[in-house]
């Protein structure tokens, strides 16, 4: 369920995940290899927030990757 914080939808990494159709794994690994930038915003606890912005941009990313690798095996 996301979170309001002044306004703003947030989504934590787990639910951004699942809405995007990766695992969490497959994104932490993302962000560090660089291929996509982290977020800019994590709660009190150091959690990463997803605005609706990086969500998108999650999803982009998540459908070109499984787009071409699925392109590759055929």
């Amino acid at each position: 369920m996301p979170v309001v914080i002044e306004g703003e939808k947030y989504y934590r990494t787990a639910e951004a995940c699942r809405i995007a159709g990766i695992s969490k794994n497959t994104f932490l690994r993302w962000a560090r290899e660089g291929v996509l930038p982290d977020v800019q915003r994590r709660d009190r606890r150091g959690w990463r927030l997803f605005t609706t912005s990086d969500l998108h941009r999650l999803k982009t990313e998540a459908n070109q990757i499984v787009g071409s690798s699925e392109m590759k095996t055929q």
